[in-house]
């Protein structure tokens, strides 16, 4: 597989959706050559009428006609559609992308003909925006070069890091679900700038801007977390007054303790 000049995806949904958008800002595919197999053709037909690719309700159609075969099917159904489509895989020139939460990529391994290759990758709802951040595991038989396609790829929809499988609970308890965690911080903070007497709409604005712009600033400068709140942090100030109430009710090891927490929930249901 020297050279990726089109994709099958098994699973029509909303991260399928996000990484074909991505795929034609980027004109790593032309839309002929996208296939993407759902079985809902209410469906299928919006994502024919969208973005111009192929659909078909049938997952061995795609793999008969595609190397690259990126899975983005719920974890629940994974193991009848790995059933499904095993027959038809051929070690020497199948590229399984797998984006399923929680399912390790010896699971695949053992479904599939022995010496599949398969990358398993764990991307975020950001992707949405094209501002996900993915983490790329190798299987036992994919090579390097196969792991530069799928972060070729997935850079379509964002940022991508290569981990070890060990390694993707975690990435799966903190980056990926981790829209929900800032999305409940937000909340919050709009919340408390309703409790201060700003119109609702107001303080959504205010909150919104400035967690993207707190996020830019250190992405661009490089800044860590202490130093942006010193920056902000004046003796005896507002700021330091609201951070003295933080801290004195915990918030830091609450959300420590939260995201470990979904650590472990991750480990559990990765034991499939």
């Amino acid at each position: 597989m020297n050279e990726i000049k089109k994709i099958g995806i098994i699973g029509g949904g909303q991260m399928a959706e996000a990484l074909i958008k991505g795929f034609l800002k980027k004109n790593l595919f032309n839309s002929e050559n996208i296939l993407v197999s759902e079985p809902v053709e209410e469906r299928r037909k919006y994502l024919e009428k969208s973005y111009k690719i192929n659909t078909t309700k049938s997952n061995v159609e795609v793999v008969k006609k595609n190397e690259l075969i990126l899975l983005a099917v719920k974890p629940q159904v994974m193991k009848k559609v790995l059933e499904e489509i095993a027959p038809y895989i051929n070690t020497e020139k199948h590229l399984i992308l797998t984006i399923a939460a929680g399912i390790p990529i010896n699971f695949y391994e053992k479904i599939l003909p022995p010496q599949t290759k398969v990358i398993r990758i764990m991307p975020n709802t950001c992707a949405l925006v094209h501002q996900a951040i993915s983490g790329i595991s190798k299987g036992s038989f994919a090579t390097d070069e196969d792991l530069k396609i799928a972060e070729t790829i997935f850079s379509a929809i964002g940022e991508t890091i290569l981990v070890e499988e060990n390694l993707m609970d975690a990435i799966t308890s903190l980056s990926g679900s981790g829209p929900a965690y800032v999305a409940l911080f937000i909340e919050a903070l709009i919340d408390g700038g309703v409790r201060t007497g700003l119109p609702r709409y107001i303080a959504e604005k205010l909150v919104l801007q400035t967690v993207f712009g707190t996020a830019k600033l250190m992405l661009e400068t490089g800044k860590n977390p202490y130093e942006i709140k010193s920056m902000v942090t004046s003796p005896a100030g507002t700021t330091i007054t609201a951070m003295q109430e933080f801290y004195e009710k915990g918030l830091p090891g609450i959300i420590i303790s939260g995201i470990y927490k979904a650590y472990l929930r991750a480990k559990e249901l990765s034991k499939v």
